[in-house]
C-alpha cells in the first residue's frame, strides 16, 4: 500500500509541474476593465466536478484535485489520458456545508477535444461533467499562494470594488456571497505565481455584461447546471 501511495504520489507531482505548460483555458471575451478587476464573458464549456466535504479551502481543493487528477490519468471508462488545463477552479460557497462550513466544488476545464463527449468518470470517484452556460464573471487578481486567510480577504477586496462599480446590485442573487478561486500555477512555482477570485454577475455578451432584464445562470447552482450525461 505504501509503495502505492508513493508511485500515486509522484504521478502527481509530475502532473502538477505540467500545470505550468499547460496551455487550454476556457474561452472568454474582457467587457470592461478597472485598475483592481475586469469583467469578462466566457462561453459555454464543460468541466469536470468534484464537490468535495471539507472545512478549508486549502484541503477541499487538495482532495478535489486528487480526484480529477486520478480521472485525467485514465480513471474513465474509456482509458483516456487527459491533457492538463489550467486554471483549476475551487467554488465556495459559505455556510452551505455542514455545520454551517462552507461548500466547495472543485473543477477541470475539459480540453477542446473532450468538450462535446467526455469520458465518463469511473464511478467510485464520485465525479461528473457539467455544462456550464456563457455568463458574465468579475475578476480580481492576486499573486503568491492561495490559502483560506488570503482567498477571504481577495474576495472581500472584489466585493468592495464591485460595490463602486456599475454592477453593484448585478451579482446573480443566489451566490452574493459566493465566489471561485481559479489557480493557474503548479504548487512548485514560488514565484510570479498567478490566482484570481471569479464572482458571477448578472448580464449578457450583448449587454455588456450589464443586466438586460434576464436572470443569469450561477455556477453555483450545481443542481441547475446541466449534465452532460443525464443518466450519470
Amino acid at each position: 500500500m505504501a509503495k502505492l501511495w508513493k508511485m500515486l504520489i509522484m504521478m502527481m507531482v509530475v502532473n502538477l509541474i505540467t500545470l505550468s505548460q499547460a496551455t487550454e483555458s476556457p474561452e472568454y471575451k474582457t467587457i470592461y476593465t478597472e485598475s483592481d478587476f475586469e469583467v469578462r464573458f466566457y462561453n459555454d464549456s464543460v468541466w469536470m466536478s468534484s464537490r468535495v466535504n471539507q472545512r478549508s479551502f486549502h484541503q477541499a481543493t487538495k482532495f478535489g484535485f486528487h480526484r480529477l487528477f486520478q480521472y485525467i490519468q485514465g480513471a474513465n471508462l474509456n482509458f483516456s489520458r487527459i491533457p492538463m488545463t489550467k486554471p483549476v477552479l475551487t467554488s465556495i460557497i459559505p455556510q452551505a456545508g455542514p455545520l454551517n462550513s462552507s461548500a466547495y466544488s472543485v473543477r477541470f476545464y475539459l480540453p477542446v477535444k473532450f468538450q462535446g463527449d467526455p469520458p465518463l468518470p469511473l464511478p467510485e470517484l464520485n465525479i461528473k461533467p457539467v455544462s456550464w452556460p456563457g455568463h458574465c464573471v468579475a475578476v480580481r487578481k492576486f499573486s503568491g499562494f492561495a490559502r483560506d486567510q488570503n482567498v477571504v480577504r481577495e474576495a472581500e477586496k472584489l466585493a468592495a470594488s464591485l460595490a463602486r462599480s456599475p454592477w453593484a446590485n448585478l451579482t446573480l442573487s443566489d451566490s452574493r456571497k459566493a465566489y471561485s478561486i481559479a489557480q493557474y500555477d503548479s504548487p512548485f512555482r514560488l514565484i510570479g505565481r498567478v490566482n484570481e477570485v471569479w464572482v458571477d454577475i448578472d448580464g449578457s455578451e450583448s449587454a455588456d455584461c450589464r443586466s438586460n432584464g434576464t436572470s443569469g445562470t450561477s455556477i453555483y447552482e450545481e443542481h441547475a447546471l446541466i449534465d452532460v450525461v443525464s443518466s450519470f
